[in-house]
């Protein structure tokens, strides 16, 4: 029993390693390379273009499939795994060897393959965790995953930022693919990672991207994807702004929303899964809805008094603590919706669905903040959040 519950905590550790060098490296190359080109004058214009490179993540869904059909045995996951993590390590050591001034172009074509690799990466990490770990163990692994894309933010964003003023590029970047490569030598290791059957299985195709949506019952799970944190993805897309209209520096922003707001992300995504074990995905997702709508109130509240920063900044880890509590839910209950032989497939595309939801939402969130003020935003927010609690009680039963 002793050794069971070690090696299950050794194998939540490596899943932990893998996702949290996915969003390190990934995030501060995001956010050094915006800092750079800005300081080099180049155009707004320009610097949008950057978030190009994020597009592998965004379209990831296409070859999934290819990974699903190769992947069979634990030895063809880690195979997978580790080499695409090498290429990752190798544009990042090439990416800090140049100059990155003088060559910025170069440096985001390195850029993009790093995030292509990455992106196939965690195709494959995703797939392996649905098939060496229970359900019952699910919420858990999400827990794990959520705490490794918040805390490599947190370092990524934030940490090596600093690192970057003192040590500069050239010693920065090649430690990232260091980093990179220390992290795959617990998969490499653990010998306790394994697949209950591994029998061949129905090989994945190309078209099980478009069989995915042909199921009745996975509708029901696209409206949850697309409802559930809706009504806080909005306000968190815009509180950077709505702090520079109070009058916050750059440095202020980033240490309330980059640090003390993913902070608590980084928390809760541990406490949510330790919920959700305790009672179940049903009352946990309920509860959860319920938890979000008190979000959006409580900063419409705030619009009827003076901005006090104690206030605001409960408001910030309030509304980051939700988001990292419903990422988990969301991460589970994709997972139990997945095919057999199809899991990376099916689990990508509706993570793709949720990234593109959150998206589209905070599109809409500047243009309804525009038109109608932060209050009105805050309005929206408490509707949407409502209708995605009534959608959670009337689309899932009990007994599922």
């Amino acid at each position: 029993m002793f050794n069971s519950i070690s090696s299950k905590k050794l194998s939540f550790g490596t899943f932990f390693c893998l996702y949290i060098t996915q969003m390190v490296p990934s995030s501060f190359l995001m956010t050094a390379l915006q800092v750079i080109m800005r300081e080099g004058q180049y155009s707004l214009a320009t610097i949008g273009l950057l978030n190009l490179v994020r597009v592998p993540w965004t379209i990831k869904f296409l070859w999934s499939p290819f990974v699903d059909r190769h992947c069979v045995t634990v030895r063809d996951y880690k195979r997978t795994i580790i080499a695409t993590e090498l290429i990752y390590a190798v544009a990042l050591l090439a990416t800090g060897l140049i100059n990155v001034r003088s060559e910025i172009m170069l440096v985001v074509i390195l850029a993009f393959i790093s995030m292509l690799a990455s992106a196939t990466q965690d195709i494959a990490t995703d797939a392996l965790a649905i098939l060496s770990f229970k359900k019952h163990d699910h919420s858990m692994l999400n827990s794990m995953q959520s705490m490794g894309a918040f805390g490599g933010a947190v370092i990524g964003g934030g940490v090596l930022l600093i690192l970057l003023k003192s040590y500069g590029w050239n010693v920065v970047v090649p430690c990232l693919a260091l980093f990179v490569c220390m992290m795959i030598i617990p998969l490499m290791f653990n010998p306790h990672i394994k697949i209950e059957n591994e029998k061949p299985r129905e090989r994945a195709k190309w078209t099980d991207i478009f069989s995915f949506f042909g199921r009745k019952e996975i509708w029901r799970q696209i409206g949850f994807l697309l409802l559930y944190y809706m009504g806080i993805i909005g306000i968190l897309s815009m509180m950077r702004p709505y702090l520079v209209d109070k009058g916050y520096d750059m440095k202020e922003i980033g240490f309330l929303t980059g640090i003390v707001g993913t902070a608590a992300s980084f928390v809760m995504a541990w406490f949510s899964g330790v919920l959700i074990r305790q009672i179940g995905i049903y009352k946990a997702r309920i509860i959860i809805a319920g938890l979000i709508i008190l979000a959006p109130i409580y900063f419409l509240a705030m619009t009827f008094a003076d901005f006090n920063k104690t206030a605001f900044v409960i408001g910030i880890i309030y509304i980051q603590a939700c988001y990292g509590l419903a990422t988990v839910v969301l991460y589970t209950t994709a997972m139990r919706c997945v095919r057999p032989g199809r899991e990376g497939t099916d689990f990508t595309i509706q993570i793709v669905i949720s990234h593109v939801s959150g998206l589209l939402v905070a599109v809409l969130a500047g243009t309804v903040a525009h038109i109608f003020d932060y209050r009105g935003l805050y309005i929206a927010e408490t509707v949407v959040a409502i209708v995605s609690l009534i959608y959670v009680l009337s689309a899932f039963k009990k007994e599922e």
